[in-house]
């Protein structure tokens, strides 16, 4: 590893010079010729039948060029699981009833902003407003109102999909309504494991609904050429291809037909993976009008309508021997996924995707259902799912660890997994740190000293100190549309090179990172590569910037395209140094030479040149692609926990020492330490910055964060009333990077920007009851809960 040159240095972003000056180009930024402008009507109502929608003002209003209704798109449905199991259960406007509030009605395209908002005000919606519901647990029981009653044929979803869906020693004889996704994964015998326990234990958890707060709002700009009956679409995404194969689908045109240019993305923590409404109408009325359109949402837009992150109800029961070896754990998971489907079903099962991995437990159960409500729709926020069950199982065993007087920590080593580990569904831990990782964070965090002692020392005094532990885990890719990703790499005359991937940087520094691992693999410098992405037409295909892939999948692809350029440049250079076998040869700083005798060498210009010449005019175009599991008849099941997840996963032990102000209620995150084990690390300065942004917003969504629901109404769509951490919130970060080497990744590499931000939630939440003696169940731990727990109000 101290042998490269450039992975693994902390070297600048080469998109941080367009950042800083203001040269980047975002969606909101793109401005067309004769460009009009869409604004989308919205239910008042959380729950409501639509009797009647009467356009005829609006469409008067001088300036309106067009408006749509659900009746005009009666027969588009989409989501984001659309199966078999799970068919789409989303329209582009709603059409005999609304779901949540914020549920789209109408869309408007007009000269201007303030003309398509004065059309909005002039359409008249009249709705029989029906009864709603507002919890997963209240949705589940038999006599609640029906969300989507026309897939349902008088039956609840339980009884639609029938008893056989139903197996297993640990799931709920109860009838289900609303269900909208489920999972069901056992393995050992569980009913055995608690019998041969020492100790049994039963906790629930909550966590509550948090915003993905990116600082680009979500937009859309929609241009088609009917001539050549081509839609060209910018929009603030994390996949450019599967945001094309959505739009393919719902307008029935060909994916040839659609091109996604590239634009940079403000920030996107999973929540611009999904096929918006505002991205279809923006679309749609562009075709209908021949004029581009764009679609800006406000930021209350962007906090009811878009996504949230999962409220769950997490059940867990562990059976234990007195030495801490866990012998049985079941699980139930109940998620609020909101009006529609959205990743609901997913969710349920990454929770025990990203779960069952750290702790080697043989008698497992686990049962996650996804539920319809009538809030707004719930989809991926980073880590997804993985920070609900992590908060949840790591703060019960820290509750087990107390009851029998054993350090949580002697748990955790006597039970995690280790590099070779098969998983119960056939992945192998061919890398896995968990070890290194708890002892590294243990000393950092100064666990022996400062363990159970502040409140011991400290007394009755106003401000009590704590510390807590908890583990995570993350993919490093998984199977979905595109599966796989590719790349190419076309040398030039003056031997720099040009990066074709079709990968989006939505912040982590994914470009750099990329032009790393191809400036390594082809010997030259970070200076000789441009890099063209995100754009359907001019680049190949890749999986997105999402469930952590880019390092492992999509670096891949680039080194194995570098070497597929490399070893042409080899040949070439063979030629002319009258070589006979390219292994002879190595390439650095834009140099060919001979690895027994350095000083005989060319350049690549020579090289490049050569191959043009004698190879009747033959280019120098690298090509890789690789796809994470080659096993095609292995896909995960959601329903059923089976089959291949990932190639690799990310592991973290993250400690937190907190301070309560038992006054106020206030609880200060002081010193957050990770041990992140992610393989090699491409960018050292990238892989810190990761792991900072993963602790802000575990740190929020632990002690403040919360999008406030009433009725289906948000009573904090701002950053002015939502509580995000700022600046003066960071606590003293420790971060160090546990070395292990991943046989299948680019250099060693896998995850680092998710998994982190799960951990922290369980380390705060356990240091808050070292420190006051009270287990806060549900986040955020606000200074009210503590307040009330402390019996102070």
């Amino acid at each position: 590893m101290t042998n490269y040159n450039i992975v693994g240095k902390g070297i600048p972003r080469v998109d941080g010079p367009a950042k800083s000056t203001g040269k980047a180009i975002y969606t909101v930024d793109v401005k067309l010729p004769d460009m009009l402008y869409g604004k989308i009507l919205r239910s008042p109502y959380p729950h409501a039948r639509i009797l009647n929608i009467d356009t005829s003002e609006a469409k008067k209003l001088p300036g309106v060029k067009e408006i749509i209704t659900g009746q005009d798109l009666s027969d588009v449905r989409y989501a984001f699981v659309d199966t078999p199991r799970y068919p789409a259960d989303e329209r582009p406007l709603a059409v005999d009833k609304v779901r949540y509030i914020g549920d789209e009605v109408a869309a408007v395209a007009a000269e201007s902003e303030s003309i398509a908002e004065k059309a909005l005000s002039l359409i008249k919606v009249e709705y029989e407003i029906l009864p709603g519901v507002f919890t997963a647990e209240e949705a589940m029981k038999h006599n609640a109102p029906v969300i989507h009653d026309e897939q349902l044929e008088g039956t609840s979803a339980w009884e639609q999909w029938g008893v056989a869906q139903r197996k297993g020693s640990y799931e709920s004889e109860i009838k289900v309504n609303n269900l909208s996704g489920h999972t069901s994964v056992s393995f050992g015998d569980v009913v055995k494991g608690f019998h041969e326990s020492d100790y049994v234990r039963e906790d629930s958890f909550e966590l509550k609904a948090t915003a993905h707060c990116q600082m680009e709002p979500h937009a859309a700009v929609a241009s088609y050429d009917p001539i050549e009956q081509k839609l060209n679409v910018w929009l603030s995404t994390m996949g450019i291809f599967l945001k094309r194969f959505f739009l393919s689908k719902v307008l029935e045109m060909p994916a040839s037909k659609i091109r996604v240019h590239h634009t940079f993305v403000g920030g996107a923590f999973g929540g611009k993976i999904d096929l918006f409404s505002y991205e279809y109408c923006a679309a749609y009325l562009s075709i209908k009008t021949g004029k581009p359109v764009k679609i800006e949402l406000e930021r209350e837009e962007v906090f009811m309508t878009t996504r949230q992150r999962h409220p769950m109800i997490i059940k867990i029961k562990t059976g234990i021997r007195k030495d801490g070896t866990i012998l049985a754990q079941e699980v139930k998971a109940i998620a609020d996924n909101g009006g529609y489907r959205g990743s609901g079903p997913v969710v349920i099962f990454l929770c025990h995707g990203f779960s069952f991995p750290i702790y080697n437990i043989e008698n497992y159960s686990y049962e996650g259902f996804s539920i319809y409500t009538n809030n707004g729709i719930r989809g991926p926020q980073r880590g997804h799912g993985a920070p609900q069950i992590r908060f949840s199982i790591d703060s019960h065993l820290d509750l087990i660890a107390r009851d029998l007087g054993i350090d949580p920590i002697d748990i955790m080593r006597k039970n995690v997994r280790h590099e070779g580990d098969v998983l119960p569904n056939g992945d192998k831990l061919n890398s896995c740190g968990l070890t290194e990782c708890i002892e590294g964070a243990a000393k950092a965090i100064d666990w022996e000293n400062k363990r159970m002692q502040f409140r011991a020392k400290e007394g009755n005094r106003r401000y009590r100190r704590g510390v807590g532990i908890s583990l995570c885990s993350m993919f490093s890719g998984a199977m979905y549309y595109p599966f796989a990703s590719a790349a190419i790499v076309k040398m030039h005359d003056d031997g720099s090179a040009t990066l074709f991937t079709g990968a989006q940087d939505i912040g982590q520094g994914s470009f750099t990172t990329l032009s790393q691992v191809l400036a390594e693999e082809l010997g030259i410098g970070m200076e000789d590569i441009q890099v063209v992405a995100g754009d359907t037409d001019l680049c190949p295909i890749d999986l997105g910037s999402f469930l952590s892939g880019t390092a492992l999948v999509t670096g891949n692809a680039v080194k194995l395209a570098a070497a597929d350029a490399k070893r042409q440049v080899l040949e070439g250079a063979a030629e002319i140094l009258g070589v006979d076998d390219i292994d002879k040869l190595d390439t650095l700083e834009k140099k060919i030479f001979l690895k027994d005798n350095p000083e005989k060498s060319i350049s690549f210009q020579q090289a490049i040149q050569a191959s043009v010449l004698n190879r009747d005019g033959n280019p120098i175009i690298g090509k890789g692609f690789y796809k994470g599991y080659p096993q095609t008849d292995r896909y995960p099941s959601l329903a059923k926990g089976k089959g291949l997840f990932t190639s690799a996963y990310g592991f973290a032990a993250q400690a937190a020492e907190v301070e309560v102000d038992t006054l106020t209620g206030k609880v200060t995150l002081v010193k957050a330490v990770t041990f992140h084990d992610c393989g090699f690390p491409l960018n050292k300065t990238i892989v810190e910055g990761q792991v900072h942004g993963c602790v802000s917003m575990g740190a929020g969504q632990a002690l403040s964060e919360e999008v406030f629901l009433e009725n289906g109404q948000c009573f904090n769509p701002s950053f002015l009333s939502y509580q995000l951490p700022i600046s003066l919130d960071t606590p003293e970060s420790v971060d160090e990077l546990v070395a292990t080497i991943e046989p299948s990744g680019p250099f060693g590499a896998k995850e680092v920007g998710e998994g982190s931000v799960a951990g922290i939630l369980g380390a705060i939440g356990n240091a808050v009851h070292d420190a006051i003696g009270v287990r806060f169940y549900s986040l955020p731990i606000t200074p009210e809960k503590v307040l009330r727990a402390l019996g102070k109000i």
